[in-house]
C-alpha cells in the first residue's frame, strides 16, 4: 500500500475538555513569547488543515498558533448534540483556554466567521482581534439565498457515497491545476475532505441559513480586518464588503473564488499573515493604551 505524501503540519495534538470532550487541534508555540497568538476557524465542510495548510508554514514564522477541528469536521469532536455557531464558538473558548493561552487573534473562514464573531460577543475577554475572510455578517437576506442555505445541507447524505470519493478524485486535482505546488499532496487532500460527519454537516449547513449578526456585530468594538475573495460565486463579495464596514475592518481584496485558501495558496498566505500582523499591531496599541 502506496503512504500518503503529507505537506508540512504543525503538532497534531489532542485537547481534552472536561465536560465538552476531545478536540483535535494543530498547535504551532513561536519561540518569541510577544508574538501574536492567532486561532485558526475554518469554514463549512473543511478542516484546520485544508483550510489554513497554504498558510501554515508562513504564519509559523510570524506567530503562534492553535486550529482547531469543528465538531464534526474532519478530525474533530462527534457528538449527538445538533451542531451549533454558538456550540463550536465555546468549543473553540474552552479550547483556547485549556491550552493556556490568554487572548487571540481569531481569523474565520467562510463558517468560521460566524464561529469567530460569536466567540468575541460571549467570550469577549479572550479575544484580542478578529481576521474575517470570505464571509457575512449573515446569508438570509433574499429568497434566493435562504433557498440555497435549505438545499444544500440536504447534500450532506452525498457525502456518505462512493459517487462523493470520485467527485473529489476529479474536483481536486481541477482546483489546483497543472503545476500546483499542493499537486503532489492531492490523495492525502481527498483523504481528509473525507473525514466529515455527513449529519454534521447537514446541522451546519442549517445553522448557517439561521445565522444573522447584523443587530449585533457593530458592537463588538475590537480591531479587525477583512480579506474580501472578489469572485466569489459562494459568498458574494458585497456581503462581505458590508461585514467589513460594519466592523470598520481594514480590507484587502483578492481575485479569487470561496476557494481560494488552496487553489491560490500562496497569495492567501502571504494576505492572511499580513492581515494577522495588521491586527496583531492594533491590538497591542489598545493594549498599551489601556483599551480591552
Amino acid at each position: 500500500m502506496t503512504e500518503l505524501l503529507l505537506p508540512w503540519l504543525p503538532e497534531g495534538r489532542t485537547v481534552r475538555v472536561d465536560g465538552r470532550g476531545e478536540f483535535f487541534v494543530r498547535l504551532h508555540r513561536h519561540q518569541d513569547p510577544a508574538a501574536p497568538v492567532v486561532l485558526l476557524l475554518h469554514g463549512w465542510t473543511a478542516s484546520s488543515d485544508l483550510q489554513f495548510l497554504a498558510a501554515y508554514e508562513q504564519l509559523a514564522e510570524r506567530a503562534t498558533f492553535i486550529g482547531i477541528d469543528h465538531r464534526g469536521h474532519g478530525r474533530g469532536l462527534r457528538s449527538p448534540d445538533p451542531f451549533t455557531l454558538e456550540a463550536a464558538a465555546d468549543d473553540a473558548a474552552a479550547v483556547v483556554q485549556a491550552v493556556g493561552f490568554r487572548r487571540v487573534i481569531a481569523v474565520g473562514y467562510s463558517m468560521g466567521g460566524p464561529v469567530a464573531l460569536h466567540l468575541a460577543r460571549r467570550h469577549r475577554d479572550l479575544v484580542a482581534g478578529l481576521v474575517l475572510q470570505a464571509t457575512a455578517l449573515e446569508w438570509r437576506a433574499t429568497l434566493s439565498e435562504r433557498v440555497l442555505w435549505r438545499v444544500l445541507p440536504i447534500g450532506g447524505s452525498w457525502l456518505r457515497t462512493k459517487g462523493y470519493r470520485r467527485y473529489l478524485n476529479r474536483a481536486v486535482p481541477k482546483l489546483l491545476g497543472v503545476d500546483h505546488h499542493l499537486q503532489p499532496y492531492i490523495p492525502w487532500l481527498v483523504s481528509e475532505m473525507s473525514r466529515n460527519d455527513a449529519f454534521a454537516m447537514v446541522d451546519a449547513g442549517r445553522a448557517l441559513a439561521r445565522y444573522d449578526a447584523t443587530e449585533w456585530a457593530p458592537s463588538l468594538g475590537l480591531p479587525a480586518a477583512s480579506l474580501i475573495t472578489t469572485k466569489d460565486r459562494l459568498v458574494r463579495p458585497s456581503k462581505q464588503r458590508a461585514l467589513a464596514a460594519a466592523l470598520g475592518a481594514t480590507v484587502r481584496e483578492h481575485s479569487g473564488d470561496h476557494l481560494a485558501a488552496l487553489a491560490d495558496a500562496a497569495e492567501y498566505s502571504t494576505a492572511t499573515v499580513e492581515l494577522v500582523e495588521l491586527v496583531a499591531a492594533r491590538a497591542a496599541e489598545r493594549a498599551a493604551a489601556g483599551v480591552a
